[in-house]
């Protein structure tokens, strides 16, 4: 089980109020941090694309609305900027085990399973 967790939540958002309660059946209390509210740096957003194994146009939520051709065409550090000025884009929630530098998407929420058992 990882020592210390972190997920980038949105409470108003079922999967990260999912994930949430799933880390905490778990007997882990995350830290929360409400990427809204205090949205990730791009050095941040960049870290979190690498622990999962992605490039950063793959933490974008193209149902926002706001996802354009331009902002998909940007490189990795301008698109990880974008995304810090623009938090509502990112996917949510990310479950972070820091320690391990892993991470998760919890969509569904029992992705966080993999995250939590190792």
């Amino acid at each position: 089980m990882p020592s210390a967790v972190t997920i980038y939540h949105h409470p108003g958002c079922s999967k990260s109020l999912k994930t949430l309660q799933l880390i905490r059946d778990y007997g882990v209390e995350p830290e929360i941090i409400e990427y809204l509210r205090d949205p990730p740096a791009a050095a941040t957003i960049l870290k979190l694309a690498d622990w999962l194994g992605v490039g950063v146009a793959e933490l974008l939520r193209t149902s926002d609305g706001n996802v354009d051709d331009e902002t998909l065409s940007l490189n990795e550090q301008a698109l990880a900027r974008w995304l810090h000025e623009n938090p509502k884009a990112l996917q949510r929630p990310i479950v972070v085990d820091e320690a391990n530098a892993r991470a998760c998407i919890g969509r569904p929420p029992e992705n966080v399973l993999a995250l939590l058992r190792r």
